[in-house]
């Protein structure tokens, strides 16, 4: 059985597609979180794969109980999933927020999670209705603040966060640069 989630969204760029996760995106998920790489999202190379399991599976139910989601982009020509971007507010968390996730390191540097970002930042903003969004970020994960930058998102040294170690970037509909 292939179970998809039904009555998602499906966001198109020139490279990317971005849809609801599907059972075919765990391996790369899993292979992500279970690695240093992960570090920025709870993972990390200590993670079990029956921990990434659960967290894979709050990132699918996360579309039913909120109506939005994190979706997977996937290459357009291959299908191959990339990484995760998308809007994710979990009960315990001040605000709504935009993340990404780049999977593999082959992934980064072309400009992949600044293309769907942008794309799910349109989405919030004119589909969903949003006024604005944070990305909660660790201080220590440089990229992710750069491209928070490039997007247009502003440092707010005010706003609540989940993690206190987190630095909030502000998104507002707009501010994002070409």
């Amino acid at each position: 059985m292939n179970a998809h989630l039904a009555d998602t969204p499906v966001l198109e760029t020139e490279r990317l597609l971005l849809r609801a996760p599907q059972a075919g995106d765990y391996p790369a998920w899993r292979d992500f979180l279970c690695s240093a790489r992960g570090n920025f999202v709870g993972g990390g190379s200590d993670v079990d794969v029956g921990r990434a399991w659960r967290a894979f599976s709050a990132i699918t139910g996360h579309w039913t109980l909120r109506g939005f989601g994190m979706f997977v982009f996937s290459d357009r020509g291959s299908g191959q999933p990339l990484g995760a971007c998308g809007p994710w507010y979990p009960e315990d968390w001040p605000e709504r927020e935009i993340g990404w996730s780049v999977w593999h390191p082959s992934s980064e540097g072309n400009g992949y999670a600044q293309e769907a970002a942008r794309a799910v930042l349109s989405h919030v903003f004119s589909d969903l209705g949003w006024a604005t969004a944070v990305s909660y970020i660790d201080a220590a994960n440089i990229r992710s603040q750069n491209l928070a930058r490039r997007l247009g998102a502003a440092l707010d040294r005010t706003a609540s966060r989940p993690d206190p170690d987190d630095l909030v970037f502000r998104h507002r509909p707009g501010a994002a640069t070409p």
